[in-house]
């Protein structure tokens, strides 16, 4: 069957599942295959469950004209979005970066859903499955897209730039993260910046598509990596947003951390400037808060309906996160990490204004051979910044121990071993910065503070 004819299916029964534990009835159930398991084996549960049609690619599962077999379920997956986007018109945001992806996702929908029926990715569904599914959630209701993308190694995002197809695109930063996958910091810059190369020439290799037109790039005017890339590929239709650039259609300012943000922005347009308080925390979301504001400001919203974006945008996903205990307030931040949202983790906890601060770090992952010196730097960090206590949780940090010379710092090498730790010695009337990588699952030492 053609991606045309299973395009037809969609339109009657416009509803995709994956999961037969999540089967919604009257679905397409698309069987894809997992490291340790083959959803064609079932396929034959997903239409007792309910489903429609079951998208397999073995032949033996075929039990009737429900099933519709392709040559790889995953293509068609993909394929099928692909063609869905194609016949959408409403403009698409892309972003993608190494940190704040899915916090400026979610501001950026807060603002422009302000004015707009605004469908943003759910969670963090952000890979090769996950953006098609997003796509093919979009309906004639919806007036705006906003699309993460993530990725661990150089042509993630071209692939997943091909299946959204961007109107407009976005990288947060450059940073250290999935070193392995990536090959370094230059392959990130490379993988990255395959987000870019769409925008400019509609893919990965130069030379425009017929009839291509640029795509919009919103630009971190200020970030000297971002610059040099975009200024690579003569991004003519950039627009830049930043701290001080006199370029940057919207400059912004911390006015207090403290530890919620609240910051004073200008509309370099109008040369207006307004105030605008948020519930997050840690200095290093004003980039993530000015994107918001310089696209909800591109598309043409009021400054009031931008600052209510912003200030009804309540993190619930453990990023930059804040929760008050009955003796302490947590920085909970461990939905992931890597050396470069460490290191500003750990600045912004240094200029907070608290009686006693804390640092609780979990061990970071996917740095390939960088990982001991990464790991080494997080903990000079932490020692060079002004905090009452430092703990370093897992393997990871724990085989640097005989490289630190200060008496100030508790290592764990389990969380286990942490909670035992933490349960005889309790932490009291201090703010705790809690941080490390998803697979640490920082979140059971909460409970203790």
């Amino acid at each position: 069957m053609t991606i045309e004819e299973i395009y037809q299916l969609y339109l009657q029964q416009p509803v995709i599942s994956t999961d037969t534990r999540k089967i919604a009835a009257g679905s397409i159930f698309f069987a894809l295959k997992g490291d340790k398991f083959d959803a064609n084996t079932f396929a034959e549960q997903a239409i007792a469950e309910g489903a429609a049609y079951a998208v397999i690619d073995n032949p033996a599962y075929k039990l009737g004209d429900k099933y519709v077999l392709v040559d790889d379920s995953l293509a068609a997956l993909q394929d099928l979005a692909r063609y869905h986007r194609r016949q959408l018109t409403i403009p698409v945001v892309g972003l993608t970066g190494t940190n704040g992806k899915t916090t400026t996702k979610e501001l950026i929908n807060a603002v422009l859903s302000q004015k707009f029926n605004t469908l943003a990715t759910q969670g963090n569904l952000n890979n090769h499955i996950g953006v098609p599914l997003t796509i093919l959630s979009i309906n004639k209701s919806h007036e705006m897209a906003v699309i993460e993308m993530g990725a661990n190694h150089q042509k993630e995002i071209a692939l997943l730039s091909s299946i959204a197809q961007p109107t407009h695109g976005m990288i947060t930063n450059i940073g250290k993260a999935h070193l392995e996958g990536f090959g370094g910091v230059e392959g990130i810059k490379k993988g990255k910046g395959e987000l870019y190369d769409y925008l400019k020439w509609g893919g990965p290799e130069v030379g425009k598509p017929e009839g291509w037109e640029e795509k919009v790039a919103f630009v971190n005017g200020d970030d000297p990596v971002l610059m040099a890339m975009q200024e690579a590929r003569k991004l003519y239709k950039a627009v830049f947003y930043g701290t001080h650039n006199p370029n940057n259609t919207v400059i912004g300012k911390l006015t207090a951390n403290s530890p919620l943000l609240a910051l004073e922005w200008t509309n370099n347009n109008s040369g207006e400037s307004y105030e605008v308080k948020t519930q997050l925390t840690g200095g290093y979301n004003l980039d993530n808060i000015l994107a918001a504001i310089c696209i909800g400001v591109y598309f043409e919203l009021e400054a009031d309906e931008i600052n209510l974006g912003v200030e009804g945008y309540q993190p619930q996903n453990n990023r930059s996160q804040i929760k008050r205990t009955n003796t302490n307030t947590l920085i909970c931040d461990y939905y992931n990490a890597n050396p470069s949202s460490m290191f500003v983790a750990i600045e912004n906890v240094g200029k907070l204004q608290a009686e006693r601060k804390v640092l609780v770090l979990g061990d970071m992952f996917e740095l390939g051979d960088e990982s001991p010196a990464e790991h080494l730097g997080v903990i000079q960090k932490a020692l060079d910044t002004d905090v009452g206590e430092r703990i370093f949780i897992g393997e990871k940090f724990e085989s640097q121990k005989l490289k630190v010379k200060s008496q100030n710092i508790t290592f764990y090498t389990t969380v286990e071993e942490a909670i035992e730790g933490l349960k005889a010695a309790p932490i009291k009337d201090s703010t705790v910065l809690i941080k490390g990588s998803r697979g640490m699952a920082l979140e059971r030492l909460v409970e203790l503070f």
